[in-house]
């Protein structure tokens, strides 16, 4: 009895925690109403002829916004007119269809109501050739109809995937991202950016070590870790918190 009291304070406790950090970055909202609006964050192509990388990140729909976040990649090959965007969709498994969708569209729109952050951008020399291997790994993704919230395969696990088909990029996916550590039946592969190596288990506990990502531990899909370079934690939940501010000399008025 004792046992069951203390689990159901510590999930109490942890609802409390988690309505505290992300109090307006993933409010339910009913989906046919919920803004779907661009917030300015990716250049307009018509004036922008060379190529372009982007990949975003947006608290996820309703309840599970609470906990983690939603992923996708937007590019723009040199001189074109429109981005092309790779990106997993869940609900598409409903209707029988390919998870993974492909299309054209403005990449930088709101994700049902909340705010994107643009976790990565590339331009200039040598994006083209990102973006051929970009469609190449997103094309041979091995979860293209299946998907699962947690631990995955979901979004984050297809963004994972093409970052670590295409290790140029050096793509840090915050802690927030549940299902970057998914591997399947593999237990070792490199860290998602491409660089390093970790060991998880179906994506519930593992470690990576990486000169992008730094440390982390996963534990149950939530991810613990520490980087270097710049200083940071990364917390699950909260995502990533830099520590330069926390040395900086208080300045006098």
């Amino acid at each position: 009895m004792k046992r069951t009291l203390t689990v159901v304070f510590l999930l109490f406790t942890l609802g409390l925690i988690v309505l505290a950090v992300v109090p307006d970055r993933a409010r339910a909202q009913y989906w046919w109403n919920a803004s779907r609006e661009p917030v300015g964050l990716a250049p307009d192509p018509a004036s922008t002829p060379e190529a372009i990388v982007q990949v975003y990140g947006a608290r996820a729909f309703s309840w599970r916004g609470y906990f983690g976040i939603h992923t996708w990649i937007a590019v723009k090959p040199a001189a074109a007119q429109s981005y092309t965007i790779y990106e997993v969709i869940g609900w598409m498994q409903r209707r029988k269809l390919p998870v993974v969708v492909i299309y054209e569209n403005v990449p930088d729109r709101r994700w049902y109501g909340n705010m994107p952050e643009l976790l990565l951008e590339k331009r200039g020399d040598g994006v083209d050739v990102l973006i051929e291997k970009i469609d190449q790994a997103a094309r041979s993704y091995p979860y293209a109809k299946d998907y699962t919230i947690w631990p995955g395969p979901n979004s984050n696990t297809f963004t994972a995937w093409i970052s670590r088909a295409v290790p140029e990029l050096q793509l840090d996916l915050p802690p927030t991202a549940i299902g970057k550590d998914y591997l399947g039946y593999r237990m070792v592969s490199q860290a998602p950016s491409g660089s390093g190596f970790q060991v998880s288990i179906f994506g519930l506990l593992g470690v990576l070590v990486s000169a992008v990502e730094g440390i982390e531990l996963n534990l149950l899909g939530l991810s613990f870790g520490v980087d270097l370079d710049p200083p940071a934690l990364k917390l699950p939940l909260v995502g990533r918190k830099e520590l330069n501010a926390w040395f900086e000399p208080a300045v006098e008025n």
